[in-house]
């Protein structure tokens, strides 16, 4: 969610994809600049890639477009699943390079098309890797990683689930080209985030593929007494040549963990998108079982009118992601995503028009009036940061278990006051939660913030929105308490400093109800993944309890 931003960029230069090797110079250019863009200087080494979508269909011609500054490159695409499995290879293609529009974050690269081919009907739906390698003389290479999703005409079984892509967030965060909703080179000093961003650039080093060892946001180990603030994720970002936005979003840090886990655990799981979603709600007929994984922060009106008819008809949603946030609208043919955020009152096409509800900014403003636990039982500002920076630096990182009679949890041996995910750190680094009071030793939602009635609260754990000082030396704030004056302006109507104590403040938790003929189940933490990653015991079986139960599918536990 955090508009803070390191602007410490020059658009003088601009940072090149140097694969998997950074030698000195190039990461002095990275430490200069937060974005990634197509080299000017056609002696340097350099190759990126795009889709002209981020989904397919069978029968549908993918189209794929390259730039490099090598005479040839390799080009291969693979099913990234519990298998990765090839399905094209092809070398020695000719290498052209373009030049590339300095509003490219906004309108798109405008390249070419390099190659196209239809979609051939033995590609089974999932995440797949398009991947291109430029080779130099001296046997130097370059490469680069581009997701995308190939759809299933239909539920591929009875039991399918149907996992969607949190492609809204991929794109609000890749600053491939120079802008995203955080930061960018908009605006008269060319220092300003884009409310308008394009899907027609390649993605950032990180989106896509990540080597092993790549740290998540929340740190694994709790900072000394008196420790500067410390956030692992970006110092290894610019030491490595990777966006630092990649542990925020994108295909490798959160989706293909579930998409690999699960079918690794026997359950057949379709792949859409959000974009798909919101232009075809019907994608998610005939499937028992829709899933939410990662940073699940950016959403339109379509979507979730598409997510709560099918809960309202009987479909059952599990969501293990956090940080529902931010209304967004999808323009020029699915090509360009627009958020305003904070500047929507003052900057938005749509404020003092009859669609003000569609308004591009946090769904819980007034203005829009639709805060997310209207659909996940959640909402985003009740939660927020935990595990990271100055934010809950030093908790568990897991859940405390309050109702562990709940089916949720069959099996996992968890007893009340358990931490659930503490050793994988699942807690972080964006969580979600609403009002609550506690009786009798266990949590009860108020109502006061949309969150449903029947809500059931089964375990929690402390978040904040603020960034305390503590005059540790050498620290550098990336929260602060921007955020927290923003939650204090929109739910409070003011930014004193006693607003922001009232909103300081949240948690992040688990919960489920019923609506309609459905069911929602919503573990609401970015970071859930990393209990599957880790494969922690009690993370994958409460995964299993959930996916089995909403499915149908016959797994072993």
């Amino acid at each position: 969610m955090n508009n803070a931003a390191m602007n410490t960029n020059d658009p003088r230069h601009a940072v090149p994809n140097r694969g998997s090797t950074v030698h000195a110079t190039w990461a002095n250019a990275i430490l200069e600049n937060f974005y990634e863009r197509a080299c000017t200087d056609r002696s340097q080494l350099g190759i990126w890639c795009y889709t002209d979508r981020l989904s397919y269909g069978s029968g549908e011609m993918l189209r794929i477009h390259t730039c490099t500054t090598a005479s040839s490159y390799d080009l291969r695409i693979y099913r990234d699943g519990a298998q990765a499995t090839e399905v094209l290879a092809e070398q020695g293609l000719a290498g052209a390079f373009f030049p590339t529009p300095e509003d490219c974050s906004v309108k798109g690269c405008g390249w070419p098309v390099a190659r196209e081919l239809r979609v051939p009907s033995h590609w089974q739906s999932g995440g797949y890797i398009l991947h291109v390698r430029a080779h130099y003389p001296g046997k130097e290479s370059v490469e680069h990683h581009f997701p995308f999703i190939v759809r299933a005409a239909a539920p591929s079984s009875a039991d399918a689930i149907l996992l969607i892509a949190a492609t809204s967030t991929w794109v609000a965060y890749n600053d491939w080209g120079g802008s995203n909703f955080y930061e960018g080179i908009t605006g008269d000093e060319r220092n300003r985030a884009s409310p308008i961003v394009s899907t027609l650039r390649p993605f950032s080093r990180g989106f896509a593929w990540l080597p092993e060892g790549a740290p998540r946001i929340p740190l694994r180990e709790p900072p000394k007494l008196g420790a500067a603030l410390r956030y692992p994720h970006m110092e290894w970002a610019y030491a490595n040549g990777y966006s630092k936005k990649y542990a925020s979003a994108g295909w490798a840090t959160y989706d293909r963990h579930l998409f690999r886990w699960a079918e690794a655990q026997g359950f057949r799981v379709d792949v859409a998108t959000q974009h798909d979603l919101h232009r075809n709600p019907r994608i998610l007929d005939g499937y028992r079982c829709v899933v939410f994984v990662g940073h699940d922060e950016y959403w339109s009106w379509e979507m979730r009118d598409a997510v709560d008819a099918y809960v309202d008809r009987g479909g059952r949603v599990a969501r293990f992601g956090g940080n529902f946030t931010w209304q967004i609208r999808i323009e020029a043919d699915g090509t360009q995503q627009v958020c305003y955020k904070r500047d929507a009152a003052t900057s938005d096409p749509l404020r003092n028009s009859a669609q003000h509800r569609r308004l591009a900014t946090a769904w819980e403003d007034a203005t829009v009036a639709r805060p997310g636990a209207l659909t996940f039982g959640l909402n985003g500002s009740y939660g927020i940061y935990a595990g990271w920076g100055g934010c809950a630096p030093r908790g568990s990182g897991g859940f405390t278990v309050y109702r562990p009679g709940h089916w949720a949890f069959e099996g996992t041996d968890l007893y009340y006051g358990d931490q659930l995910g503490a050793a994988s750190k699942v807690f972080g680094y964006e969580v979600d939660g609403c009002d609550y009071t506690v009786r009798n030793g266990l949590p009860y939602a108020t109502g006061i913030d949309g969150a449903p009635a029947n809500l059931e609260i089964l375990a929690m754990g402390l978040a904040t929105t603020f960034e305390a000082d503590h005059g540790n030396a050498g620290t550098t704030f990336f929260i602060g308490s921007a955020d927290a004056r923003a939650v204090a302006e929109m739910r409070l109507g003011r930014g004193d400093d006693e607003a922001i104590d009232q909103v300081a403040r949240g948690v992040g938790m688990i919960a489920c109800f019923e609506r309609g003929n459905g069911s929602v189940f919503n573990a609401a933490s970015c970071e859930w993944v990393a209990g599957l990653i880790d494969h922690d015991p009690f993370v994958e079986r409460l995964t299993r309890n959930v996916l089995a139960r909403f499915s149908g599918a016959m797994v072993n536990k």
